[in-house]
């Protein structure tokens, strides 16, 4: 039956009286456990989930969804990929986030977002929907979760154990609230800079070490005692330092150098009876 047209007025105050919708998530995954567990996660916050388990699953839920979440492995020789091309031509305005154990093989297609996975967080996936919740589809951006995998590696050695990450170049990718309090600056003032630039007359022949490090694949040791610095603070002449760098390979694939450092022992009497790293 035609129902006649309501005015203006009871048009803005009926908006005003709806409860918001849910935004409609599709979640693909061939691993049920996987497509489970998501599926449960983001109910609990407040999403209407929409679950596929195949390609042919997930195409005919195109029309009910506003944001579609794949898994880019998908066996048997399909790929999400597959699908977010499909729902690009179908439905072009919606927001696609791709979940891959790659970073960058991939990346530049269709998706809006490519969410790393063994490094990304649960909240790392919240916060990807979240933003793209009212998100218009434009440029492409990763989301990379880098300084969940480095803080990860940092929490691994120790709170107590000086960390820092650096590439092959001696560019700083991570370090930790350890280091940073020890070094005189904020953890984010770190990241990007050289140290060769900023602290060439501060800490030693450390840029040479990390560089070679990186290059060739191999730990070193260091058998000086006499930690980070060129030359050690007033209260730090009796220290016997532990100082390890060993390779990484960096959260885009390249490699790089962790640099730990930690005081074993204060008492100058045993210092020479330890050895330099345990």
């Amino acid at each position: 039956m035609f129902e006649p047209p309501e005015t203006a007025s009871n048009n803005t105050l009926q908006m005003q009286r709806t409860p918001a919708q849910p935004v409609r998530v599709l979640l693909l995954d061939d691993e049920p456990i996987n497509l489970h567990l998501r599926t449960a996660i983001l109910r609990q916050r407040g999403y209407e989930c929409v679950p596929a388990a195949s390609i042919e699953e997930a195409t005919e839920l195109f029309n009910n969804i506003d944001i579609a979440v794949l898994d880019y492995h998908l066996g048997a020789g399909q790929f999400g990929t597959e699908v977010a091309a499909l729902l690009r031509r179908r439905r072009p305005h919606v927001p696609i986030i791709i979940l891959s154990a790659t970073l960058d093989q991939y990346f530049g297609g269709v998706e809006d977002m490519h969410l790393l996975k063994g490094h990304s967080s649960v909240e790392d996936l919240l916060d990807a929907l979240s933003s793209l919740e009212a998100k218009r589809r434009g440029a492409p951006v990763v989301v990379d979760a880098r300084d969940f995998f480095y803080s990860r590696i940092s929490m691994a050695i120790g709170s107590d154990v000086l960390v820092q990450i650096f590439d092959e170049k001696g560019v700083w990718q991570h370090c930790n609230d350890a280091a940073a309090e020890y070094l005189g600056q904020t953890r984010d003032w770190f990241i990007g800079r050289s140290i060769q630039q900023e602290l060439s007359a501060l800490m030693r022949d450390w840029r040479d070490v990390i560089q070679a490090v990186s290059l060739t694949r191999e730990t070193y040791i260091d058998r000086s005692h006499r930690g980070l610095l060129s030359e050690p603070r007033p209260n730090e002449q009796q220290h016997t330092w532990s100082v390890l760098a060993f390779p990484i390979t960096l959260h885009d694939n390249r490699s790089g150098a962790v640099l730990t450092a930690r005081i074993l022992e204060k008492h100058p009497a045993r210092a020479s009876e330890l050895l330099p790293f345990i």
